[in-house]
């Protein structure tokens, strides 16, 4: 996977990350394949302030494989996270 740098990642909107934190901090980046695959299997490794902020962030990504064509594993946590809510 490609690795962002500082001026990637500031230019990516917020809508290209499935999380922001109250301090406005921007988690998982899903602009791409990769990082959507990746935002997915680091997803049960990061914090959220809120079981609410954790099940959006799931459904940010799980939305953004369904329109990038990315296939998740149902048993995945963000799988199972996006279904609890």
């Amino acid at each position: 996977m490609a690795e962002l740098s500082g001026d990637q990642r500031e230019n990516l909107s917020d809508r290209e990350y499935a999380y922001i934190d109250k301090h406005g901090g921007r988690h998982l980046p899903i602009h791409d394949d990769e990082h959507i695959r990746n935002a997915a299997a680091r997803f049960s490794q990061t914090h959220f302030e809120s079981t609410e902020a954790r099940q959006q962030a799931a459904k940010h990504i799980v939305t953004a494989a369904q329109r990038h064509g990315v296939e998740l594993n149902q048993d995945d946590a963000v799988m199972q996270a996006a279904d609890a809510s």
